[in-house]
């Protein structure tokens, strides 16, 4: 469980797939406040993501909404993303329209906004956090929360870094990586939808 969690949330929050948009964002910052910002948006993220996992549950329910039925729609959602990374047209389910993109370019402290939310913690994310603690056992909780735990780690180190991973990081080596996360999203997608239509229809098992 561990292993598919991790492999989730990387592809989905993948930290090398919003180095760019920060290193944009942050382009006029002094070294000492970029950094500040990164390790910022790396918390700002686990919050969230900690929220979403714990309540996650807990919204579904409140809105009298089966996991099941949750995991299909779920799975079209990260499907249409996985599909956008591997043609490289990105979704907007992730990162957002086009006016959404231009007003989160005018934002000075772009941390919390639109780092953190929606371009990490964003509807992809949320949508992966409550199918992988879909089932309510503890150890399904502590598996993800490790992986989670890992994956805002490397995240925060990243971002950290990231006037020096950006130097070294070519546009080729960054279009490989978000092809190969796009293809695992589309796996894993395609993986809760199977789930949730044979929980949903028994009979076609």
């Amino acid at each position: 469980m561990f292993v598919k969690a991790f492999a989730a949330l990387f592809a989905i929050m993948n930290p090398f797939v919003a180095l760019p948009m920060f290193l944009s964002l942050t382009d006029s910052y002094k070294p000492a406040l970029q950094r500040k910002t990164g390790l910022r948006t790396a918390l700002y993220s686990a919050i969230l993501a900690a929220i979403i996992l714990v309540a996650g549950s807990a919204v579904l329910t409140f809105f009298s909404i089966n996991v099941n039925d949750f995991r299909i729609a779920g799975g079209i959602v990260l499907l249409m993303i996985g599909l956008g990374m591997l043609n490289g047209t990105g979704s907007s389910a992730h990162a957002g329209t086009a006016s959404e993109q231009e007003h989160q370019a005018t934002q000075t402290d772009i941390a919390f906004y639109p780092m953190a939310f929606p371009m990490i913690v964003g509807p992809g994310t949320i949508t992966t956090l409550i199918l992988l603690a879909g089932s309510g056992n503890l150890s399904a909780y502590l598996s993800v929360a490790a992986a989670l735990a890992l994956v805002v780690t490397m995240l925060g180190m990243v971002l950290f870094f990231a006037s020096n991973i950006g130097h070294h990081l070519s546009q080729k080596l960054r279009v490989v990586m978000t092809r190969l996360m796009g293809m695992i999203l589309a796996a894993i997608a395609v993986q809760m939808m199977v789930a949730g239509i044979l929980a949903v229809f028994p009979g076609l098992g």
